[in-house]
């Protein structure tokens, strides 16, 4: 099964319109497909439309989403799939987060005004259109200002962990979330954990707690994610009784990230696409 359960479209951070991006995706020879936009079902929706109006579905979708979450400190992504995008706790998050990207990219806004870098708030707003901001929107900016002389600049001098544009504070803690993607009939899935660059330990721990509080998958791969991490990521769900699951985190087309362009998963892994697909 060739399954990217984790891409984004313009509606968040993504470069590409629903529309094209289902184009992608068949074309690329995705056979299910999860749109995960940050904190919204927008781009879901329009793609959903889409495909219906298509006598042969190149592939089948799944409505997904990935909210923004804290666990321990840090801030931690959860990917729920096959959520009912008209449920009251969907539509509620959604509500809340578009409430608080709003007075987050404020605060980010201040905090870069104060570094000689004025106007990034608006600047990154614009950029955002009736999307849900988030830091690519404002990395787009400060690029477009000369800045900066790259958007991954912008995340290690400015928008990354640690600087002065992570703000997290205003994140609802991880079992809340995993709470309102099962009230909505999805399945939380922990995203990405290689990339919060934690010890063994606490990667460990996060799984755990995760698993404890109602998760029911992790991402075991992402993209073209080393094999040894991809391992050591198996071996956590099989540990805690955690199915797995893959995407690419599609944002746009790169040298680095493809649609479907995802390494298998490890011996063992009980894939989490088994619940739509016979």
């Amino acid at each position: 099964m060739r399954a990217d359960l984790h891409c984004h479209t313009n509606a968040s951070d993504g470069l590409l319109d629903p529309i094209a991006l289902c184009d992608r995706a068949a074309q690329r020879g995705v056979e299910l497909l999860a749109i995960t936009d940050h904190d919204t079902v927008a781009g879901v929706q329009a793609a959903r439309d889409y495909m219906r109006s298509q006598l042969l579905p190149a592939f089948q979708l799944l409505v997904g989403i990935e909210y923004s979450s804290v666990w321990a400190h840090i801030g931690v992504h959860i990917v729920g799939l096959g959520i009912d995008d008209s449920h009251t706790a969907t539509i509620e998050a959604c509500r809340f987060y578009g409430k608080a990207r709003r007075e987050r990219a404020e605060m980010i806004g201040t905090r870069l005004t104060k570094l000689g870098m004025p106007g990034a708030t608006e600047g990154a707003l614009a950029l955002a259109g009736s999307a849900q901001i988030g830091r690519p929107h404002f990395a787009r900016y400060l690029l477009a200002q000369g800045h900066v002389r790259s958007e991954d600049e912008a995340f290690t001098r400015y928008l990354g962990a640690g600087k002065p544009g992570d703000i997290k504070a205003l994140w609802p803690p991880m079992d809340e979330v995993v709470s309102w993607i099962r009230a909505a009939g999805g399945v939380p899935v922990l995203a990405h954990p290689i990339k919060y660059r934690q010890t063994g330990a606490r990667l460990r721990r996060l799984v755990a707690e995760f698993a404890a509080c109602g998760g029911q998958a992790v991402e075991v791969v992402v993209g073209r994610q080393v094999a040894d991490e991809s391992r050591f990521v198996g071996q956590l769900c099989q540990q805690n009784g955690l199915a797995a699951s893959q995407g690419s985190d599609f944002h746009g087309p790169s040298p680095w990230c493809e649609l479907g362009d995802i390494h298998a998963l490890p011996a063992g892994s009980t894939p989490v696409w088994q619940r739509w697909v016979s």
